[in-house]
């Protein structure tokens, strides 16, 4: 199911069915925690990445909390460059920014996601990353 260079602390969990439609590739989930913030370890093949989307809320809920637990990944927000995500690097994606997250091409992924509670918290999803946006490097990584 992975390969022998991926480890990681959390269970890799079934495969996202559910949301399927909302991914680029085979992603896993493993809920961790449950009741009022649901807690979850996310894992993503290499290649796989979700769709733009926006977390809503009001009264301090919709913040999305990402710890990158392992592998080696992408987070973007809409009109900013592309960051890196390796294990131990912590992402705090303000509710109302488009944005999307996922492994980079030549690795696997996973990172603990969590909301923050509030009112009317939902989630909306948004049109598939392009691959000209995915490919496209970060500034300070080009050449690299």
């Amino acid at each position: 199911m992975t390969d022998n260079n991926f480890t990681q602390i959390f269970p890799l969990g079934e495969k996202n069915d559910a949301y399927a439609q909302y991914f680029i590739g085979q992603s896993y989930l493993a809920p961790l925690a449950g009741g009022i913030v649901p807690v979850s370890n996310v894992s993503f093949e290499p290649g796989c990445r979700n769709n733009w989307h926006i977390h809503h809320g009001t009264d301090g809920g919709g913040d999305q909390i990402l710890i990158c637990t392992a592998g080696s990944g992408w987070y973007q927000a809409e009109g900013t460059e592309p960051i890196s995500l390796e294990p131990g690097a912590v992402i705090r994606v303000p509710a109302g920014t488009k944005h999307w997250h996922g492994a980079k091409e030549d690795s696997w992924f996973s990172h603990v996601a969590f909301i923050t509670p509030g009112e009317n918290v939902s989630n909306e999803w948004l049109e598939p990353v392009t691959d000209e946006v995915y490919a496209q490097p970060p500034k300070n990584e080009e050449g690299a």
